[in-house]
């Protein structure tokens, strides 16, 4: 066998190697390939009240109250009003709040938590605190944190464009009262104790202002 031949099958066989090779690494593709499966943000529509998303209802709407209820269509025409709104968003600054309030009203410094206050609530956390003030009482407490955040109930008016969001707390916070004399009158130094609260916000949608400002207290 003379050398050009040779070399010729040495090449061949050096090629099929080569091939596999790479069909053991890389696999093998039969027919046409399915085209890639988008993870992008997918295309929305309207269906009645609520907005679609991958053929189902908004789910920063009913995952916090039910689907077809009136706070339910309450929360999609304050979206209507102002498309940015997110009740997600809104539950966890209402969180925030609910912790800066407590504190403010707990250790009688209202001055930073005023603009986020109407101004009933303010005169009636003012009056107690003057009312402490008077009996020679303060407070020691320390914010734990919140175990519990649930949107209650959602009004929207159309008209004004005023909503209004009621939500529950479930907190914790260590707390005690003492005299002028330094003694303890109420609770118990390092015990957490759970507190409810619920709590209305109000704002107006679909202006500058972005602030919601508490309105209503309750247990």
């Amino acid at each position: 066998m003379n050398s050009p031949i040779l070399q010729l099958l040495v090449l061949a066989g050096i090629a099929i190697f080569l091939i596999l090779r790479l069909r053991s690494v890389l696999g093998t593709r039969e027919g046409f390939e399915k085209p890639p499966v988008s993870t992008g943000p997918q295309p929305t529509e309207r269906k009645g009240n609520f907005e679609v998303i991958d053929g189902g209802p908004d789910h920063d709407i009913i995952d916090h109250v039910a689907e077809g209820s009136p706070a339910a269509r309450a929360l999609t025409e304050m979206k209507a009003a102002e498309p940015d709104f997110s009740v997600n968003e809104f539950l966890g600054g209402a969180r925030a709040a609910y912790e800066m309030i407590l504190m403010g009203f707990e250790k009688g410094e209202l001055g930073e938590v005023r603009p986020f206050l109407s101004e009933d609530v303010y005169h009636s956390f003012a009056e107690v605190v003057d009312a402490r003030d008077r009996q020679g009482l303060s407070v020691e407490a320390e914010f734990i944190g919140v175990r519990e955040t649930t949107l209650a109930e959602a009004e929207f008016d159309p008209a004004t464009g005023l909503a209004a969001l009621t939500v529950r707390f479930v907190g914790q916070l260590t707390q005690v009262v003492r005299d002028a004399n330094g003694t303890v009158i109420e609770g118990e130094e390092g015990k957490i104790k759970t507190q409810r609260d619920t709590w209305t916000f109000e704002r107006r949608m679909g202006t500058d202002d972005l602030n919601w400002q508490l309105v209503a207290t309750g247990e």
